[in-house]
């Protein structure tokens, strides 16, 4: 190869990866009209008990060179057939998958892993077209691979990587030829990068997620960052790009259409900032923030002479005033949930449809929120959840928690060898997910302890993105995070947090550092545990955040069930957790913690939920016991309840003796605003109760209730209409008990 190639790091290195890396940039795969074809499907695969060459590994390939089957003319035909992507633990034939919380699957002695260490190699052939060749550059890009992957073409050396929830490119330009090439892969599941990996889940090794081999043309666009900010007093948005681009490339266009943006810039130097809605660009409507009420999003083109990227933007403005989060203005709650990728079948390989119908049920149950525990999700996950519209809590892919058993003792977090490995992984988390408008604020990660490598993640993305806040729960005392974030603090505790009149030191907190941790916003960023009977008072964390601003919600721990369909011995099927698949150190039923259960049905914990997060409140008006009145109190973010309605029925003992439904508005016939608060009369009530007091002496006696559901008016992408948001229900006195006590 003509390209230098840096010196090989191998599975136990403390460097975060080597070779002809491409610096980690925005997911633009689909949104790129240049070539690019999918390496899902077939793979040729061979298991190895341990990795070839290592001590451990020595012999496993009998008098083979541990390298030898990246040879373009190695015989692979006694190998298997893998589908790709996946994780071969859960193919059926290669060994099991395995489930520890807090203890690590192996003794803790970093960097080192066992010996017996499984080892995948795959192969494949791909074909490179000569245009590819002569008009601009190839990549392979992997978007997922458990944990650390090597790569060869044709027999090459093309680099390394750690990091398994983050994606990597490799320039293969110089290895490829016009026609066939050979693709090898060796994944190797316990590395280095593990002791970073250490989130609550199962333990899967593999390549689970997509593999991409890309044209780069000459000429094109590298990589596009549009920040989309959004003045909440104007309403005039801005658009801040940042193009990676050759000056070759130029000039760039960048259009809005349903703006009536279209500007062009010849050279590098000029790219600057569009005002969309201001006297600069004429006389354009103003643009409609983005919400997970009302997720607008505006498609964009970027385009040079070679490429063209279709992207889509919200627009939006986040900022600490204070001890309050606001976005565009108005301060936020997380009614949200912590989510693992899992599936019952896949694992964590990405299936659209059933991540789709993940969305759709949070949002059914009054989610607004997705803290992505514990690592990057799939990149198409954020772009639902832009469409759909849930804040993102993004977090790193990283987590130290077995190190706490020692004290911390030897921790990454704060020992210098492992800088450059947690910067990677920061850098290629906010790179790659940078446009999203969903996300709100970075996190560095979880249960990581705390230490000067953390401080640094914070400092670069503070940096690299001073428009979202960062977060990280292990920073107790506040020393490099914007946000106060904690969990698991128990009802009583909260409220301390939340007043400024109680002085009590806080969790790991001198006076001082409590005083700072008081002025900022406050997150549970777990909290809730739903397991078994659980979660529990929900109503009770709910309420002190309506009464305190600077409690700002937060996630409930967690979302599914991780259970993995399996059978017993007699095909039974059932869903396994910890020890039911043979492993000796595991953490039991403990990833069965869900409001969701492993076959997507919902808990009555997830019930209780939604009723507790409904975003009408409906009481008693002033004049309910007369006329059926009620007070609507608007708990939502920026919608109006335009798209609302309410259906009553009067019930005596549960069966209706009268029902309506009517716009859900004040009296005057106006929206009740988000926020705000209406009177509204319901047509009828008044007139049933008139019935049953003139109603005669022999007529049935009972409980006489006023139920309420607040419905969607039309149907959404998350729920038909009738889906019903929020309900209530009052006693109404049976007014001939009054009329004849006299």
């Amino acid at each position: 190869m003509s390209t230098p190639v840096s010196a090989p790091v191998d599975h136990v290195s403390y460097r975060p990866g080597a070779g002809a890396l491409e610096a980690p940039r925005s997911w633009l795969v689909e949104a790129s009209d240049a070539e690019r074809r999918d390496l899902s499907g077939p793979w040729r695969f061979r298991l190895s008990p341990a990795v070839p060459g290592t001590p451990g590994g020595h012999g496993v390939l009998g008098e083979e060179e541990p390298e030898a089957f990246a040879a373009p003319d190695y015989d692979d035909a006694g190998w298997d057939t893998l589908e790709l992507p996946c994780h071969w633990v859960l193919d059926g034939r290669y060994g099991s998958p395995a489930y520890t919380n807090v203890q690590y699957p192996f003794p803790v002695e970093p960097p080192h892993v066992p010996d017996e260490n499984p080892t995948g190699d795959h192969r494949r052939q791909i074909e490179v077209p000569q245009s590819w060749l002569d008009t601009g550059r190839v990549l392979l890009r992997f978007d997922g691979v458990e944990s650390f992957l090597q790569l060869w073409v044709n027999g090459h050396r093309i680099g390394e990587a750690f990091g398994s929830r983050l994606a990597h490119e490799f320039d293969v330009t110089d290895a490829v030829v016009a026609g066939t090439n050979t693709v090898a892969v060796r994944v190797v599941q316990f590395s280095a990068g593990s002791y970073l990996e250490d989130q609550d889940q199962w333990w899967m090794p593999g390549i689970f997620r997509e593999v991409t081999l890309l044209h780069r043309p000459a000429g094109g666009i590298d990589d596009v960052w549009l920040t989309s900010d959004c003045d909440p007093a104007t309403g005039r948005g801005i658009v801040i790009p940042e193009i990676t681009a050759d000056p070759s490339a130029y000039p760039v266009r960048l259009q809005i259409p349903e703006l009536a943006v279209d500007v062009r810039w010849q050279a590098p130097e000029e790219v600057a900032a569009v005002v969309v809605g201001g006297e600069e660009v004429g006389e354009q409507a103003q643009v409609r923030p983005w919400s997970p009420e009302e997720p607008v999003l505006y498609d964009v083109l970027v385009s040079s002479a070679s490429e063209t990227l279709t992207l889509r933007t919200g627009f939006r403005r986040v900022e600490i005033d204070g001890d309050r989060l606001l976005v565009n203005g108005r301060p936020v709650v997380f009614s949200g949930m912590n989510r693992h990728e899992t599936h019952p079948d896949r694992g964590r390989v990405f299936d659209e449809d059933h991540a789709r119908e993940d969305l759709a049920l949070m949002k059914r149950h009054n989610v607004n929120a997705i803290r992505t525990s514990h690592y990057p999700p799939h990149p198409k996950l954020l772009d639902l959840a832009d469409e759909y519209g849930l804040w993102v809590v993004l977090e790193c892919d990283l987590e130290t928690h077995g190190f706490e058993a020692d004290g911390w003792v030897d921790n990454p977090s704060d020992d210098p060898r492992w800088r450059e490995a947690y910067l990677d992984r920061i850098r290629r988390t906010v790179e790659r997910d940078k446009n999203h408008p969903s996300i709100v604020l970075w996190s560095l990660g979880n249960e990581s302890g705390t230490g000067e490598n953390l401080a640094a993640m914070a400092e670069w993305v503070h940096r690299r993105d001073p428009g979202r806040p960062v977060h990280y729960e292990g920073d107790y005392t506040g020393a490099y995070t914007d946000v106060y974030s904690r969990m698991y603090a128990k009802v009583p505790e909260t409220e301390s947090i939340a007043r400024d009149d109680d002085l009590r030191p806080l969790l790991g907190c001198s006076t001082a550092e409590s005083a700072r941790q008081r002025s900022k916003p406050f997150i549970h960023c777990e909290y809730a545990h739903a397991m078994g009977n659980g979660p529990g008072a929900l109503d009770a964390y709910r309420e002190l955040v309506d009464r305190y601003d600077r409690l700002h919600g937060g996630f409930i721990w967690e979302w599914r069930d991780h259970g993995i369909r399996t059978t017993t011995a007699d095909g039974v099927e059932y869903f396994g957790y910890g020890g039911d698949f043979g492993e000796v150190v595991h953490d039991g039923n403990f990833v069965m913690d869900g409001m969701v259960l492993s076959d997507h049905t919902p808990t009555l914990g997830l019930a209780e939920y939604a009723a507790v997060e409904q975003p009408i409140l409906l009481e008693p008006g002033e004049a309910a016991h007369a006329a059926g009145q009620v007070r609507i109190r608007s708990r939502r973010f920026t919608a109006d309840t335009s798209d609302l309605r309410l259906r009553w029925a009067v019930e005596l003992d549960g069966r209706p003796l009268a029902d309506g439904v009517q716009p859900l508005t004040d009296d005057d016939g106006a929206p009740v605003p988000a926020g705000g608060e209406g009177l509204l009369t319901l047509i009828g009530v008044g007139d049933q109760l008139e019935v049953l007091r003139d109603a005669p002496r022999e007529a049935p006696w009972g409980e006489l209730h006023l139920s309420l559901s607040v419905e969607l008016a039309e149907e959404t992408s998350w729920a038909p209409a009738g889906h019903v948001v929020a309900r209530a229900q009052w006693e109404l006195p049976d007014r001939r008990r009054a009329s004849r006590s006299g």
